[in-house]
């Protein structure tokens, strides 16, 4: 039996503990530390707390002892402890640092974990914490494009400007089209999803060609106006700015922003878009603002 240990549990102290036990929202190691101070006050011997808690012998010694010390607040704090395991030394973590951010010797595009653990002799775990503390990912890539276009800045300037504050009583559109769809259907009717089972269908499917999707969408509102189309030269391009011009009211001006595919840029688009002039002001209805 331990000795040296002498419990009172005071009114004020008493009034705390019974009020964590109460509390349904208190953590259950505070409520089981409590408990053991309270019964231990009751003169409740340790086999009786120990059947009471469902503790062992050494943890209600430990919890009798941290309140002889520090009182209510010691149960609810817990005592710190030193790491498991040594924390890895600077030196070693500049190292893995540098090397991560370096092409590996071998043949490979990139350190993985167990390339970097060989080398550093570490854990793969240990190398993935010192990456992920970095925030390392030698596994990622983000890639880029520059542009080559001189006026690049230009129309850039030109086509936010069009996005975050278009002109008074203009229609913005923007202009692409999604090639080669695959138009597939399945071989059988499949079953729909209900309570329990999910949606089936047949493994095999049989093609109905392709198709191209040409969209146009209205920045201001979200509207969309598509058409699907066989092909996707400057002829069926024309034909949808055709349908779409027929769906907007008379006498507005549409601004287009559209990249630069060679069918955009074809010698008949750009007459068509000649074409439609302003009675009033003279400018054009459609204005191509990415390659204009």
């Amino acid at each position: 039996m331990r000795t040296g240990i002498s419990i009172t549990v005071s009114p004020s102290d008493r009034q705390r503990l019974e009020a964590i036990v109460r509390d349904r929202t208190a953590p259950q190691k505070h409520v089981w530390r409590a408990r053991i101070v309270l019964l231990t006050g009751e003169g409740l011997g340790t086999n009786a707390i120990m059947r009471g808690t469902g503790k062992s012998k050494t943890c209600v010694w430990r919890r009798r002892e941290r309140f002889m010390e520090e009182g209510v607040d010691g149960l609810l704090r817990d005592k710190t402890r030193p790491p498991g395991k040594a924390p890895v030394d600077r030196e070693i973590v500049a190292r893995i640092v540098a090397l991560t951010l370096k092409p590996p010797p071998h043949e490979a595009t990139h350190w993985t974990g167990r390339a970097m653990a060989e080398a550093v002799v570490l854990a793969v775990s240990t190398v993935q914490k010192v990456w992920r503390a970095h925030g390392l990912a030698p596994h990622r890539f983000r890639q880029f494009k520059l542009s080559r276009d001189p006026a690049f800045a230009e129309k850039v300037r030109d086509v936010v400007g069009l996005y975050v504050d278009p002109p008074d009583h203009a229609i913005v559109f923007s202009i692409d089209e999604k090639s080669q769809i695959q138009a597939l259907d399945r071989t059988q009717p499949g079953l729909p999803m209900k309570p329990g089972h999910c949606a089936t269908m047949t493994h095999d499917y049989k093609r109905h060609g392709t198709t191209t999707l040409f969209a146009a969408l209205n920045v201001l509102d979200g509207t969309v106006i598509a058409r699907n189309k066989q092909r996707h030269r400057h002829e069926e391009f024309i034909g949808f700015h055709n349908e779409v011009n027929r769906a907007l009211p008379v006498g507005r001006e549409v601004h287009a922003i559209i990249d630069n595919y060679a069918t955009h840029k074809h010698a008949k688009v750009r007459a068509w878009l000649a074409g439609y002039q302003c009675p009033s002001s003279g400018r054009p209805y459609w204005r191509p603002w990415a390659w204009r």
